[in-house]
């Protein structure tokens, strides 16, 4: 039977229950984080809870949490899952009030989290690659936020979905900002891009690692705006994130990314991301 935390005990899932004047019900007024756990140990978990600190601040929601107070959270369930590699999805809302578009005074936020088994990427996918599709980004203005108002996605993830492919590359103004739940890169001519972090797209942890994965072992790469033509004439295209990791698309809108399967530089930054996630399952010192 799964566990899960919420304000303050551990419980069956079965048994949780949130007041339906939770902000977070109400609103979508809240934030949240998704942490992979390899072998036992979180992945840069610093990373994810300053970002996670920094959505709590734009949003203005007062939670002050220590690394050992989120630790004291997530271990029993760490301990919990059957399976060495699981993710951990953290939500914080406002908390519980009358429902008034202001902010309440005096309420306590809520803080809700559970874990669940990470599904290894299928070796089919590894070998032939992911389609994807792209589309105008409809959503609003502040998407450097993880909020857990996330209807924009939804109905992209769903367009995805009913055209038989992995991901939605979302357009705006001409230019790429991320998937619907993943960053972007491209490949042109042995040079990775990808687009900096602005308002408009959420900075990933698997993104910033990919990056530093690329200075440190010697690979071009920059942050720059893409352009839609660039997406489209590109080498390589690849979508990250902390479940997804780094998948490789290779079919956008019907039409093959280069050679139509996996490049030799994804298959350089997978083999350099497993040494990470094999270090740290060994509880050695990871990326």
């Amino acid at each position: 039977m799964m566990k899960i935390y919420l304000n303050g005990e551990f419980m069956p899932l079965e048994e949780a229950r949130v007041p339906v004047l939770d902000r977070g019900f109400l609103f979508g007024d809240g934030v949240y984080e998704v942490i992979p756990v390899y072998g036992g140990h979180p992945f840069r978990l610093i990373q994810h809870l300053d970002r996670l600190e920094r959505s709590l601040r734009e949003t203005r929601i007062p939670l002050e949490y220590s690394l050992d107070d989120w630790m004291a959270i997530f271990q029993p369930l760490i301990d919990s899952c059957e399976s060495k590699d699981c993710g951990i999805y953290l939500q914080v809302t406002r908390g519980v009030a009358i429902r008034d578009h202001a902010f309440p005074k005096a309420v306590e936020p809520t803080v809700f989290a559970m874990i669940n088994p990470i599904k290894p990427v299928p070796a089919k996918v590894l070998e032939n690659g992911v389609h994807a599709i792209a589309r105008e980004d409809i959503r609003w203005s502040r998407c450097d936020i993880k909020s857990i108002s996330l209807i924009g996605n939804v109905l992209m993830r769903q367009e995805a979905v009913e055209s038989d492919a992995a991901e939605t590359i979302l357009i705006r103004d001409g230019m790429v900002t991320e998937g619907s739940a993943s960053n972007v890169f491209i490949v042109k001519s042995s040079e990775v891009i990808t687009p900096p972090k602005d308002e408009h797209l959420l900075g990933g942890i698997t993104r910033d690692l990919v990056l530093e994965l690329c200075v440190t072992h010697g690979l071009a790469v920059r942050e720059a705006p893409i352009r839609e033509q660039m997406l489209r004439a590109a080498d390589e295209v690849w979508v990250t994130s902390s479940t997804k990791e780094i998948l490789p698309v290779t079919v956008l809108d019907g039409q093959l990314v280069g050679e139509g399967k996996p490049g030799p530089v994804w298959h350089t930054l997978v083999e350099l991301y497993g040494r990470c996630k094999q270090a740290l399952r060994q509880g050695e010192q990871a990326c």
